[in-house]
């Protein structure tokens, strides 16, 4: 169950992110939810073990994703300190939108 709720929590955030991106290209959001394996300040690069994903070609791999200056990580804690940590990213041609730490159930 916490996994089904994970994955509807990125899909709505795909979607609230959606809405204002008609103008911007394909607008195409991917909603993939995984764990942080690394990340690469210098590069501004992160890679995730993906485990649910809505691009059925990432679902079971890692994938390296792109911080731009846009992106936006909710909860405050730099990504240096969530590798290791489950996680839902919202993303548009592997460049990241927003990075969601999810919480583990007590």
């Amino acid at each position: 169950m916490r996994k089904s709720v994970a994955f509807a929590i990125a899909i709505l955030a795909a979607i609230a992110l959606n809405t204002g991106t008609a103008y911007a290209g394909c607008g195409k959001k991917v909603a993939t939810v995984g764990e942080l394996q690394s990340y690469d300040a210098d590069n501004n690069t992160m890679t995730i073990k993906v485990t649910e994903t809505s691009d059925k070609s990432q679902q079971g791999k890692s994938v390296e994703l792109t911080m731009t200056s846009s992106s936006k990580t909710m909860g405050g804690k730099g990504l240096g300190n969530l590798v290791g940590s489950r996680m839902s990213v919202v993303s548009e041609h592997d460049e990241v939108d927003m990075v969601i730490p999810l919480l583990a159930a007590n």
